[in-house]
């Protein structure tokens, strides 16, 4: 999985569960990814810039994410 598919995942999952494509994305931003050989369980990251009930829906999203997807590729 690439980290563009892997943004995509996540905002598809958000927009599922309530509301607006557009603004999910935009309060998902960028997934940076990060060297294997310094972060080998899980090499991705995503900083959730909505409101507090957003970024807490976007953080729980992402515990889920993370247990299937831990190692992404950049792209």
């Amino acid at each position: 999985m690439t980290a563009s598919d892997l943004q995509d995942l996540l905002v598809t999952m958000l927009t599922r569960e309530a509301g607006n494509r557009r603004r999910w994305r935009s309060v998902v931003g960028a997934v940076r990814v990060y060297s294997v050989a310094t972060h080998p369980h899980c090499n991705w990251s995503v900083t959730p810039t909505g409101s507090a009930a957003e970024n807490a829906r976007v953080e729980q999203a992402l515990d889920s994410v993370r247990i299937n997807h831990p190692i992404v590729t950049a792209g």
